[in-house]
């Protein structure tokens, strides 16, 4: 349990989306730049790292409308990422495997950050309450 509360397990979401929000990014244009034959599809998770970057303030003020709707991108981003990791499979793609497991590793991530914090601000309230 000692690794569970270590510092990077109690990262903050709006940081952890942050950093999601780039490895998006930076990764996806990796990907849509080095390709043979660059597909539109590529870019997808640059959009949603764009989307998820631009609405990282209202993540770290905790407006809940806000986390939700990063919460729902992260996911979305998340189940969109296996069919190209099938596909770098299929193609033996060194690089491209890395890329694509780098990319769900963070976004799961980033979605466990959320989950906790959801978790944890759901046990102060019922705290307060009693």
């Amino acid at each position: 349990m000692y690794f569970y509360r270590t510092k990077i397990f109690n990262m903050k979401p709006h940081i952890a989306s942050f950093i999601n929000a780039v490895i998006l990014i930076s990764f996806g244009l990796w990907a849509y730049f080095t390709s043979e034959n660059p597909s539109m599809t590529a870019l997808i998770p640059v959009i949603i790292g764009g989307i998820l970057l631009v609405i990282v303030p209202g993540v770290k003020k905790e407006a809940k409308v806000t986390a939700h709707i990063a919460v729902l991108l992260t996911l979305v981003v998340l189940l969109g990422l296996i069919m190209p990791l099938m596909g770098a499979l299929d193609r033996g793609s060194t690089a491209g495997i890395v890329r694509v497991a780098v990319m769900i590793f963070s976004t799961a991530f980033a979605l466990l950050t959320f989950i906790r914090s959801f978790i944890e601000v759901r046990r102060k309230r019922k705290l307060e309450s009693n």
